[in-house]
């Protein structure tokens, strides 16, 4: 489907979408997700339903994700090809793009990073 045929279908109700990618400056571990994604949290001032949940595959590396009261946000870590990682947040409520992305690029000490708003 064309993304120009793509027409809201709740226009009353808040969504806000980031994508933030970038390569760290270190090996991210399962506790550096859990910490990032806590401290995501207060940042972007969400409400944390449960605390960080994390997932290791042998073939790419870490993934987690947090539970908002007003939706989540995932991560995602490549240890190959490349280490990288990805962030997707979504929410209910609106947050500062600008100080998420400041605040992921200093915590992963990411030596690039893009940010794309959804």
């Amino acid at each position: 489907m064309p993304a120009e045929s793509f027409h809201d279908l709740a226009p009353t109700i808040l969504r806000q979408r980031l994508v933030v990618e970038g390569y760290p400056g270190f090996v991210i571990t399962d506790e550096h997700i859990k910490e990032y994604l806590s401290k995501l949290s207060v940042v972007t001032d969400m409400i944390t339903l449960i605390e960080p949940v994390t997932h290791r595959s042998d073939l790419y590396g870490w993934a987690g994700w947090i539970h908002w009261e007003t939706s989540g946000a995932h991560f995602y870590s490549w240890e190959r090809p490349v280490q990288f990682f990805s962030v997707d947040i979504y929410t209910c409520k609106a947050f500062d793009p600008d100080e998420a992305v400041a605040f992921t690029e200093e915590f992963f000490r990411a030596t690039t990073i893009v940010a794309k708003p959804c």
